[in-house]
């Protein structure tokens, strides 16, 4: 039997970075007069590419990566180290390469920002490989990332665990046909739900999460 693997979202799965992230992008947009909301950014900035959520509120922008590098440096300025990861995530790491699973990183983080975080919660070297949605063809909400962290540890999705936070991230997991399952870190079981989870967890010490892996065991395929 294929071994399994458990695909990591990051921001907002494997750590908390969300007020982090919204206090750049409120210094950012305000030159343009767009004031970011805490509703605001979850609903139009949480999960997505910068250059997507540039497309669609500065079309006229004349150099949407430029912008997107500094705002993603200035997060990389304010981001401390040593920070916390999200409760239970090194436990299941750890628990996941103990029983020979692979573990992957899938972001719409850049490189740069990725690194950083896993540097800063001890788990840079943790994971078999790290896909980049930039660096894909099309990131999330596309399943490509997912697809092709899949390829890159030569594992089937039905083998597969993917762990999410975000509506777009959401949808990706669940259209790659990796079991998804959502981090409650910024939105609802019923939201999550909405956008393709198929269980949802308040984190990795939550229970639930014994169901997830018992479909990789084949102790429940329910």
């Amino acid at each position: 039997m294929t071994k399994p693997a458990l695909l990591f979202d990051l921001d907002g799965t494997m750590l908390m970075t969300d007020d982090l992230h919204r206090e750049v992008f409120v210094d950012l947009m305000a030159p343009y007069g767009i004031e970011i909301t805490e509703e605001f950014y979850m609903k139009h900035v949480h999960g997505r590419l910068n250059v997507d959520f540039f497309a669609e509120f500065l079309p006229d922008l004349e150099d949407p990566q430029g912008l997107s590098d500094h705002k993603e440096a200035l997060f990389r300025e304010r981001l401390p180290t040593p920070y916390p990861a999200m409760p239970g995530a090194e436990q299941l790491v750890a628990r996941a390469k103990d029983a020979g699973w692979a573990v992957a990183i899938v972001t719409n983080a850049n490189r740069n920002n990725a690194e950083a975080m896993l540097r800063a919660i001890g788990l840079r070297d943790a994971f078999d490989t790290m896909i980049i949605g930039e660096e894909c063809v099309r990131g999330k909400p596309d399943p490509e990332p997912y697809l092709a962290a899949l390829r890159a540890l030569n594992v089937p999705a039905h083998r597969a665990i993917a762990f999410e936070d975000s509506p777009s991230g959401m949808r990706a997991a669940a259209a790659s046909g990796a079991f998804a399952v959502g981090l409650r870190s910024g939105l609802t079981d019923a939201d999550l739900r909405q956008h393709g989870a198929q269980l949802t967890l308040a984190d990795f010490n939550d229970p639930a999460l014994e169901h997830a892996l018992d479909r990789l065991t084949g102790e429940d395929v329910s």
